[in-house]
């Protein structure tokens, strides 16, 4: 009997072994099957190097409304069924629901645009994602590079009201005028938008398309302004710019985006880093629904991660520091009254109607109050051809101190040079004589 359960015992340790090998060939394959790799997936680094992907954990962006103002959202692409709420042409060229991408330049600006922002994944979770995949967006085609029938000034600003009006909480705005100053119908447009509680997130623009400084309207004061950084967190060369007005940094090399006919393709610039940003916001604004514009904007800049090679706080590349979803989401922070990027209606009160009377100390530090080129100095004159109270204390009055005495001794030694000559003229003609 002992050869026997000596041989069923030996039997059963070899079946069990050729299960467990079985297993260990098994497993592997059993994970490939449901861990198909997704490429477009991968390579949207920026999802959990911006901490994207833990932010999810609290919230993907549920009953926040982003506004595109750009060439318009496709109608076909599976990543804006059921993320497109409503729209509008401001133009006088598109379609009246917005849809129609518009421009000879660039007419998939705003498709891409919006699916970084908040674009769906397929039906099994694969592909192109945005960063607030369950936030609704609205479509507002404007003509960039066309001969429109409405001017664009007159465009953005009947855009914005237009977004304010139906419903959007975050405003994303990804093109530059290339100019410091903005026309003056954008000072209503845009204080409409900061008085009915919107966030207006706007791109810094990109040196490589020309872009040396930033430019309206990522100068306005109280709007989230954003520069590009590559995967490494440095500032983009090409895809981005710098100034003083920028507020915080996002990726802008190697971004995803969906055309207009669905495809997906690679595209650089602070044209992608915004609605990364905007999409951040529509996060913050999910998990907080009773904070208002001005601390959701101080959540996104207070928890903005230090940029390794930034030189001051704010930096003119980076801004506050690189944008951190989940701390911008979890962090606990205290309350503040004003935005912390500036106050449009005291810059207007100032610029437009130049009154006399200061504004009040702000406790805050605003980025920026444009179109000054300088951040550091207290008080600026309207035109950098006008004197202001520090060139003429620190430049214009020292020079007529300096000049005004030089010139009456001046004056003096050539009276008296004359009367030296004078006394020596007729001693002359006597020795001619």
């Amino acid at each position: 009997m002992t050869a026997p359960r000596a041989h069923s015992a030996r039997v059963r340790r070899l079946r069990t072994a050729v299960a467990l090998l079985v297993l260990a060939v098994a497993a592997p394959l059993a994970v490939g099957a449901t861990a198909t790799p997704d490429p477009e997936r991968a390579a949207e680094y920026w999802i959990e190097g911006a901490h994207i992907d833990t932010a999810w954990k609290t919230t993907r962006g549920a009953g926040v409304t982003i506004a595109i103002i750009d060439t318009g959202i496709a109608n076909g692409p599976s990543e804006f069924q059921g993320a497109v709420a409503g729209g509008t042409d401001v133009s006088g060229l598109g379609s009246d629901d917005g849809r129609t991408p518009l421009g000879p330049l660039d007419s998939d600006h705003g498709s891409r645009v919006a699916s970084l922002a908040a674009g769906r994944p397929n039906a099994d979770g694969t592909g192109m994602i945005g960063v607030a995949p369950e936030a609704k967006l609205l479509s507002v085609s404007l003509g960039f590079g066309t001969t429109a029938p409405v001017p664009f000034t007159q465009q953005v600003a009947d855009g914005m009201r237009w977004a304010v009006d139906h419903g959007a909480d975050v405003i994303n705005l990804s093109f530059t005028t290339n100019t410091l100053d903005w026309d003056p119908s954008w000072d209503d447009a845009f204080l409409y938008a900061f008085q009915h509680d919107v966030v207006v997130v706007v791109a810094a623009g990109n040196r490589g398309s020309g872009t040396a400084m930033v430019g309206a309207p990522a100068t306005i004061p109280g709007v989230l302004a954003v520069g590009g950084v590559d995967q490494r967190g440095v500032a983009s060369r090409a895809a981005s710019t710098q100034g003083i007005s920028i507020a915080v940094s996002a990726p802008s090399e190697s971004l995803l985006g969906v055309d207009a006919d669905g495809t997906v393709e690679t595209w650089n610039g602070t044209s992608g880093a915004a609605p990364i940003v905007a999409g951040v916001v529509a996060l913050v604004r999910a998990a907080h629904p009773d904070m208002d514009a001005d601390n959701v904007i101080n959540q996104i800049i207070q928890t903005a991660r230090p940029a390794p090679q930034a030189t001051a706080h704010p930096d003119p590349l980076y801004g506050y520091g690189l944008i951190d979803a989940a701390a911008a989401v979890s962090a606990t922070l205290p309350s503040v009254d004003q935005n912390p990027l500036g106050d449009l209606s005291d810059w207007i009160r100032l610029h437009r109607r130049a009154e006399p009377t200061a504004p009040a100390q702000s406790t805050s530090t605003p980025v920026a109050i444009p179109p000054l080129p300088k951040a550091d100095a207290p008080t600026k004159p309207l035109s950098p051809l006008i004197p202001g109270p520090d060139s003429l204390l620190y430049g214009t009055l020292p020079l007529v101190a300096l000049t005004v005495p030089g010139i009456l001794i001046g004056l003096g030694v050539t009276a008296a040079a004359r009367r030296i000559r004078s006394a020596r003229a007729p001693a002359r003609q006597k020795s001619d004589d």
